[in-house]
């Protein structure tokens, strides 16, 4: 089953549906977790420099693959730089990424997080790190080594000084988005921008499983909360990165294809909308 994609500005195809690694650091739950999805029809995974898995998915992969009749460029691979390897040091992180994956490309590249680690929030060196994390990023994608380039955790703010200096837009901001928390205005500007808006903590971290609204349309259409959550967003033209270390989860989050929610339900889902951060690093406070 091949499950549905979006063509991204620089012109690759990303599925809708990737398997989120944050925090799946055992190997061997890795590895469940991968062979789960790649079964129910997943190809894309998303992991990040500081979710230190990166060489674990990378030979998970490897190790898997064949077995499933798949390659490399059957999948779609997503990391990210991570916010101690801003400005200066990003041609080592991304390099770094490359070698911890064990690929001679990555699909798509993050910037993480709009700010360098170890400086204070309204340190004025954060945008001048950012421009050069992004060059490098820039000469990654110029070499093929990344197919596409995108930021994570960017705000409205962000995204405008990137596109007043870059040379290459970004392909992608992932970012937490939820019914409690829709991000109309970011969600906007990537519309007007070309910019593909994905959502990670679609769940909620779990809380949302067991809101009212939610149960109720739970009920109603006869799917499970999670597939409620996440369909809200596919449905929307958002892309979607669950994670799960349980093999029957991680394939019944794969069932969001064939079903749809009614305007009302995406409405009384939005309904639920008050700001409410389930990760709470918050990065409107960068400079």
């Amino acid at each position: 089953m091949i499950l549905p994609s979006v063509t991204l500005m620089s012109g690759v195809q990303m599925p809708l549906l990737g398997l989120g690694t944050y925090k799946l650091q055992d190997r061997e739950q890795l590895k469940w977790s991968v062979s789960s999805a790649l079964h129910a029809g997943y190809r894309a995974f998303d992991t990040g420099a500081v979710y230190e898995n990166e060489a674990h998915l990378g030979q998970v992969l490897k190790e898997l693959l064949p077995k499933y009749g798949l390659s490399r460029e059957d999948v779609f691979i997503i990391s990210k730089l991570a916010p101690l390897d801003h400005g200066p040091r990003a041609k080592e992180g991304c390099l770094r990424s490359l070698e911890q994956l064990d690929c001679e490309y990555i699909d798509l590249y993050l910037v993480h997080w709009p700010g360098m680690e170890g400086l204070d929030p309204g340190d004025s060196r954060h945008s001048e790190y950012r421009a050069q994390s992004w060059a490098t990023l820039e000469e990654f994608y110029a070499s093929g080594r990344f197919k596409a380039i995108g930021v994570s955790n960017y705000t409205s703010k962000h995204i405008r000084e990137l596109l007043m200096s870059c040379h290459v837009p970004p392909a992608v901001l992932q970012i937490e988005c939820q019914p409690k928390l829709i991000q109309r205005e970011l969600r906007d500007l990537c519309m007007e921008t070309g910019i593909h808006f994905q959502a990670y903590s679609s769940l909620g971290k779990g809380a949302l499983l067991r809101e009212p609204e939610v149960m109720d349309i739970v009920r109603s259409c006869g799917r499970t909360p999670a597939q409620v959550l996440l369909r809200w967003a596919v449905q929307q033209g958002i892309s979607v990165l669950p994670r799960s270390s349980q093999p029957c989860r991680v394939q019944e989050n794969a069932k969001v294809f064939d079903f749809e929610l009614s305007e009302m339900d995406i409405m009384r889902l939005d309904s639920l909308n008050c700001g409410t951060r389930f990760c709470k690093r918050d990065s409107s406070k960068i400079a």
